[in-house]
């Protein structure tokens, strides 16, 4: 804590004198899971790197005293050998606990447990103007539900106790095959009713093939054992695709498939090959997508190595990469919108639990009526690529948006935000959000809006006139570029530093491989 002490008190110095000047600054975590491609070039850098550390594990309040740049690999690594987890592990390792309060981090177990903040406890902050305070849903209440999903615009998280639940060694894991989006939609909304299931999402790869994924925590194994970490391992989405479809299988379409997967391999399934998004890095590189090539290039797939990549070859700009929530009464006429119009398939299905809140730039529907629970959202992954003309890459996100405003429904803040600056404040309550800045001493920093904005007159500008752009849109130079930045990063080496499966139950206060 002395160490965690000084290097806050550090950044309340830096944050206080930019105060006194009243000019912004950016935050430096050294790493990213937004897909956002940014034109600012912003001089003024406070580092908080450093925080990136577990400082505690209380076993009997179930709790964990964490710092923001904790990734959730690394937590979780630190709560298993004491028996527990947290409720809400975000699907991709590299995202850090400070990110999942800042963003929105809703993930298989939030049909449960909510938003990632809200198995939150307290945070501490450091606000606009350089104080050290405590947030939580006791203390400065509006400041611990108003900075969740505000991307660090309303002060600088600097640690964060979070809530743990007993883990068990197993997922016991079920997929349900579905037939059409109203049969999913429909079942998916049923099932958050049931106590024993623990995690709950559903991938629609076609319009007609779809399997709604259930799992519960369980001590013993007791269904055909798989795992989805190791390089020679299936892709989670294709295991799945594969024992729901009937050509594929001698199951009929309706029949259940068991299995169980190790915790830590069930909670982190989706990183290789970033749910899906991955193959399509087969396909720029005219690769053949076979499980042998995944194998082999297994280092470069996981997500860590993919957002650095994306990244790198600006392929974020024609990407349509877009988390997405609403009512399930609107979801379906939105999926088969989707589905003709932007051709992307598969989709993700994610139910939500939105909580009772007094502001959030979170995903949310209004509550009919005073003190009635908010009704259940959906959250429907889009990631695909989208048209190569870049009028007509903005086109279809901008008809995206529109579509998905008309279903009473919000995107998530890490993609693009194509919405003029009238429209965005039209579906979040600015005279909140800007009395909340001005409470906590943050006018002089970028907003919500200032960091979200698509540049698209910049971005156009760029395209034209910078050569680094010029050459990433000649075949394959981005793709190139991007491994070797990748590279660079060094992220590649993670999945293999970092093993899961080979730690074992505390032994003196500290964590052990296996013998």
């Amino acid at each position: 804590m002395q160490r965690h002490t000084t290097i806050v008190a550090d950044i309340s110095a830096k944050v206080r004198a930019s105060y006194d000047k009243k000019t912004p600054f950016r935050i430096s975590h050294g790493s990213t899971n937004s897909t956002r491609h940014s034109l600012a070039k912003r001089p003024n850098v406070i580092d908080t790197g450093p925080l990136c550390n577990v400082l505690s594990i209380d076993k009997a309040r179930r709790t964990a005293l964490v710092e923001p740049n904790v990734p959730m690999d690394k937590l979780v690594a630190a709560t298993l050998p004491y028996g527990l987890v947290p409720p809400v592990v975000m699907e991709f390792p590299g995202i850090t606990a400070g990110g999942g309060y800042a963003g929105t981090a809703g993930e298989s177990s939030s049909f449960k447990h909510g938003f990632f903040d809200r198995t939150i406890n307290y945070v501490e902050m450091v606000l606009g103007n350089g104080d050290i305070v405590k947030a939580s849903p006791t203390e400065r209440v509006d400041l611990f539900d108003g900075a969740a999903g505000a991307l660090g615009t309303l002060g600088v998280t600097t640690l964060l106790e979070l809530q743990l639940q007993e883990a068990k060694p197993f997922v016991s894991t079920t997929y349900h095959p579905v037939t059409s989006v109203q049969s999913a939609l429909s079942n998916l909304q049923s099932m958050t009713e049931d106590s024993s299931i623990d995690f709950l999402d559903a991938i629609m790869f076609s319009p007609t093939h779809g399997a709604i994924i259930t799992g519960s925590l369980s001590t013993t194994a007791d269904s055909p054992k798989v795992s989805f970490s190791r390089p020679w391992d299936p892709w989670f989405y294709l295991h799945v695709q594969q024992h729901t479809q009937p050509a594929s299988t001698s199951q009929s379409s309706s029949q259940l498939v068991n299995f169980s997967v190790p915790l830590p391999s069930y909670l982190f399934r989706y990183d290789r090959g970033g749910f899906w998004v991955g193959a399509s890095a087969f396909k720029y590189m005219f690769f053949p997508f076979t499980r042998l090539t995944r194998w082999f290039l297994d280092d470069f797939l996981h997500t860590r190595m993919l957002y650095r990549a994306l990244h790198a070859s600006a392929q974020s700009q024609r990407y349509i990469i877009q988390d997405l929530a609403m009512p399930y009464s609107s979801a379906e006429s939105f999926i088969d919108w989707t589905g003709k119009e932007l051709g992307v398939w598969p989709l993700w299905l994610c139910p939500l639990k939105q909580g009772v809140r007094s502001g959030t730039f979170h995903p949310h529907t209004e509550a009919k009526g005073h003190g009635e629970e908010e009704e259940q959202l959906i959250n429907v992954g889009v990631w695909g690529f989208g048209p190569l003309n870049r009028e007509e890459f903005v086109r279809q996100n901008r008809a995206l948006e529109k579509k998905l405003k008309e279903g009473r429904g919000m995107k998530w803040f890490y993609a693009q935000a194509y919405y003029s600056e009238e429209e965005f404040w039209t579906m979040y309550n600015k005279p909140w959000y800007e009395t909340l800045r001005t409470k906590y001493h943050a006018t002089h920093l970028p907003s919500v809006w200032d960091k979200i904005r698509v540049d698209v007159a910049g971005e156009t500008k760029e395209a034209q006139t910078s050569w680094k752009m010029w050459a990433l849109r000649i075949w394959p130079l981005a793709g190139v570029w991007g491994i070797i930045r990748a590279m660079q990063s060094g992220d590649w080496r993670i999945p293999k530093r970092l093993k899961l499966d080979d730690i074992k139950p505390v032994e003196d206060g500290k964590m052990v491989k296996k013998d």
